[in-house]
This record gives C-alpha cells, structure tokens and sequence, in this order.
C-alpha cells in the first residue's frame, strides 16, 4: 500500500478526510497550476482597467486634473495594506481562503467604484479604489501559492509559470474596456465607469474558480508534507514570520531584490508617459511603449523561472541588477530617440520579471514552512509600499531635476541588492 500523506483541505477538517499520496503530488501540481492560472488571466482581465480609468473616472468625479493620481495611488495603498491581513488569513487557513476574500473584495471595491461615479463622491471613489487594489494583491499572492508544492529545484518555473499567465489577462483587459462602457450608454453608469461593472464581474468569477476548484489548498497540503517542521500556531503568526527573515540573510537579499525591483520599475514606469510627451510622442506611440513594457513584465517570465532554477538564484540576481542598470542607462539617455526609450522599457519590464521570480522563490527557499505566508505577505507589504512612495517621490524628481536624473536615482537603489547578492555569493564559495 502506497504511504498516505494526510492533507486536511482546513484545519479544522478531519486529518484523514484528504489523502494524499506521493503518487498523487505530480497529477495534484498540475492541477493546482492550472486554477492559479485561470484566476491569473481572470484577475488580469479586471485589475488594468482601474490602471487605466482610475484617473480618468477621479478627474471627472473631483472636477479636479491635480487629483487624478490620488485614485491609482489609493489602489497601490490598498494593495500594500491588505497584504499582511490576507497574509494571515492564509497562515492560518490557508491559500484558498485568502484568494477568495481578496478577489470579493476587489469586487466590492470596483462596486463602489461605480457608485461614487453615480453619487459623484470623490472619497468614496478613493475608498472604492482601495478595495479594488485587493485584486492586485489576490495576484500577487497566487505565485506563492505555485509555489507552494512546487519540487525546490523547480520553484522558479512554478511561480514565473503563472505571473506569465498575467500576460494574457494584461492585454486583453484594456481593448475590452471600450466595449464593456458601452453596454451602459445612456444609464446612470457612465461609459468610463461601467468597466468597473465588467471588472467586478470577473473578479466574482475568479473568486468562484478558486473556491470551487483549489482543493485541496496547497499551502495547507504543503505543510501535511512537512510534519517535520515546526507547525504550531506560534510558529505561522507575521511576528514569527519577521523573526525567520531577520534570521535568514538570504531572506533578507530575497526581500530587497523583490522590493528594489519593484520600487525601481514602478518609479521610472510611470513617468515614462510624461517624459515621451515632452518629447512630443503621441498617446499611440506612448501606447506601443507601454505595451512593450509590459511584454517584457509578463511574456518572458518562464525564461526568468528556468534559469533561477538552472543557474540559482544569485545568480540571476546578478542579471536583475544588470538588466535594471542598463534599462536606466536606456531610458535615462533617451532624450527625443523613442526607439531607446522604448528599448529601456522593454529591459525594465525584463529586469522587474527576474528580481519578481528569483526574489520570490528565493524567499521561499530560505524560511521554514509554518512561516512562509507570513514572510510572504510581509514581502508583497514592503514592496507595494516602497513603489507607492517611489512613484510619488518620482513626480517631484522629474519636475525638479528631470527624468535623466528620475532613472540615475532609480539605478543608484539597485546598489544594496548588488552589494548583498555579491556577498552572498563570496559566502557561498568560502564554505563551499
């Protein structure tokens, strides 16, 4: 008789009620893959029509273009906010749980959307985002949920596996946007609010996908597959989740290349628009750019999954800081040459999928199970807050000194990743 490993779909669920063999584990990896990618494109579908309408629907609501960044900024705010509580939901119950409350939120958020564009109430509309920014965070966390049963030596290509499947959701969402409005022509929906309704609607669904289909919850048949760790309630909470990166220095590396990465991408991203425009670039070509940007985000993340797993995870760090410093270099020396600037978008988005995977399953590799969500909900808190404060910081440094200087700054914060992920390495080799 095969050994039985018991994995209960929740805690409080009988230990004997799932079984599952080792037998089992690879027909179990694929499916558990193949939901996270559903709601992956699901989620991608909703979340870039509140990137793309957000200021929109605030300037028209608040009568005011000086606050249009306020709506995407209090989307990226609820995004880094909600990280931690839906990080400890799913340390004590589980993935399942926590994509599910974070998706209905997101739902909930895009609902108020709308109706502040009815009642036309600014605040509301900012409360509304910030809700809508739990979307975001449902896809953030669904990588380490890929990862969670994921064989170590293939945890790269799991994760980059399903931030690709983003690309789908990524591309297809704005050109549906137009057609969703116009469903609400002559309603009390606006056309530019009424993709909020679309993003609502999808966000339901990939909450009932994951509901339905992710069983049993794979960070909880994780840990039935680890009884040798430490599995106590003491053992899982954010306070002990904190402790295991302070005690892990390549915890540590994980955590700044994921938030330096992100910070680095986001702060020279969205001040891409406004330089191209000033160089007289019109909104197709800033289109194309942005497009570009975001394949290179996207489209070559199994590339990024393979050769962390293939050459480790240091590295293909060290090519995060290369790939970063040099979309930098590209952009920040563009001047009125569009094909450079969109060359170092393209790189930028390249650098941004590389420090994601190999940062998250670095993170991953180097703290105990019972702390992994923990550490993982804290990272996904450190890096959207960092990139909400560095896109705003990004705005002064263009206005005061230029967008050459946003992207000198921008390569200078790739400095301690560079330092730790050297050092990392020559501590490596000495006790090798």
């Amino acid at each position: 008789m095969p050994h039985t490993i018991n994995a209960p779909d929740t805690p409080d669920e009988p230990v004997s009620a799932v079984p599952v063999t080792a037998a089992d584990l690879p027909a179990l990896r694929r499916r558990t893959s193949g939901v996270l990618i559903a709601s992956q494109i699901l989620g991608g579908l909703g979340v870039p029509i509140g990137i793309a309408l957000a200021p929109v629907l605030a300037t028209r609501v608040s009568g005011s273009e000086a606050l249009s960044g306020l709506a995407p900024t209090a989307s990226v705010t609820g995004t880094a906010l909600l990280s931690l509580p839906l990080a400890a939901l799913m340390t004590s119950r589980g993935r399942r749980p926590g994509l599910v409350l974070a998706y209905l939120i997101g739902a909930l958020g895009a609902g108020l959307v709308v109706l502040a564009t009815v009642v036309e109430s600014f605040p509301l509309l900012l409360l509304g985002m910030a809700g809508f920014g739990a979307g975001s965070s449902a896809n953030l966390q669904a990588r380490f949920a890929a990862a969670d049963l994921a064989e170590p030596e293939r945890r790269g290509r799991a994760i980059s596996t399903v931030i690709w499947a983003t690309t789908i959701g990524s591309v297809l969402g704005p050109n549906i946007a137009a057609p969703a409005g116009r469903v609400f022509r002559d309603t009390a929906v606006s056309e530019t609010a009424g993709p909020f309704v679309w993003a609502a609607g999808i966000f339901l669904l990939a909450a009932l996908v994951v509901a339905v289909l992710l069983r049993p919850d794979p960070l909880l048949t994780a840990r039935a597959l680890a009884p040798q760790e430490n599995r106590s309630a003491g053992g899982r909470s954010l306070r002990a989740g904190l402790a295991a990166v302070r005690a892990s220095p390549m915890a540590r590396l994980a955590l700044v290349t994921v938030t330096v990465s992100h910070t680095a991408m986001v702060s020279i991203m969205v001040m891409t628009p406004v330089d191209l425009g000033h160089h007289g670039a019109d909104l197709q070509l800033i289109g194309l750019v942005i497009s570009g940007h975001i394949a290179g985000m996207y489209a070559f993340s199994p590339a990024m999954g393979w050769l962390a797993d293939r050459f480790g995870r240091l590295t293909v760090i060290g090519l995060v800081a290369g790939l970063l410093a040099l979309a930098a270099l590209l952009a920040g020396t563009a001047g009125a040459a569009h094909g450079r600037t969109a060359a170092g978008l393209f790189v930028l988005g390249l650098g941004w999928s590389a420090g994601l995977v190999a940062g998250s399953a670095l993170l991953t590799d180097s703290v105990p199970q019972a702390a992994r969500a923990a550490v993982q909900g804290l990272s996904d808190l450190t890096m959207n807050a960092s990139a909400g404060i560095g896109g705003a910081v990004a705005g002064v440094i263009v206005s005061q000194a230029g967008y050459g200087w946003l992207n000198l700054t921008g390569a200078c914060l790739l400095l301690p990743m560079a330092a730790l992920a050297l050092r990392r390495s020559l501590t490596r080799r000495a006790t090798a």
